[in-house]
């Protein structure tokens, strides 16, 4: 199945969202797509303001990529648990993902700009 994900960049500028705040922006994400999935964008942890998530003590393995750490986000409100997930370590053959975050749709919005 590791062989089933493609990583490309993504074109053009890619923005992500929660809780009515810019959490990111980025002209160097990564599209990453698994057999006939949706796509998923993949921002680099650099162009993502960080100091709004939190690392939480969550994490999943996939064993096609890896174990995914997962980051909640603080709004000035709520706090949105485990939105994000990075993978530090990810298998051999997607080093790409080393230091990309990526976010659940339902709990953040991520679109093209």
């Amino acid at each position: 199945m590791a062989d089933q994900i493609k990583i490309r960049p993504a074109e053009g500028k890619w923005t992500v969202r929660a809780g009515g705040a810019v959490l990111g922006e980025s002209r160097s994400a990564l599209e990453v797509t698994e057999g006939n999935r949706a796509p998923v964008i993949y921002f680099p942890a650099a162009d993502v303001a960080m100091a709004f998530l939190d690392r939480t003590d969550t994490v999943t393995t996939c064993p096609y990529r890896g174990e995914a750490r997962h980051y909640s986000i603080q709004t000035k409100s709520t706090v949105i648990e485990d939105a994000g997930y990075m993978y530090d370590a990810p298998v051999e053959g997607l080093s790409e993902l080393k230091d990309h975050l990526a976010f659940y749709a339902e709990k953040a919005t991520v679109a093209r700009t």
